[in-house]
């Protein structure tokens, strides 16, 4: 069971998510330079790796604060979040 501070780490990166998203598609759709556009991409990407990661650091300290036994699966624990290639945030 996911705790309410698990749920309120996890409304936070996606609310961070969003916003990267949103910057992206602003940038993209102000610029006509392909070079701009990509840089836009790289920093939603980068953003949204940030997101999670600190997601996944805030559930860690409440799983320590509370001693529950952490239940990250195999795909929350990969390296850059496993979530490239899955459409948009």
């Amino acid at each position: 069971m996911q705790s309410a501070k698990d749920m309120a780490a996890s409304a936070k990166s996606g609310m961070e998510k969003t916003k990267a998203t949103l910057q992206e598609k602003g940038e993209k759709m102000t610029s006509r330079d392909p070079l701009q556009k990509e840089m836009a991409t790289e920093k939603k990407e980068e953003r949204v790796d940030e997101a999670e990661q600190q997601k996944r650091e805030a559930q860690r300290r409440n799983d320590a604060n509370t001693g529950r036994t952490p239940d990250y699966t195999a795909e929350e624990t990969e390296i850059g979040g496993g979530h490239h290639g899955r459409g948009t945030y």
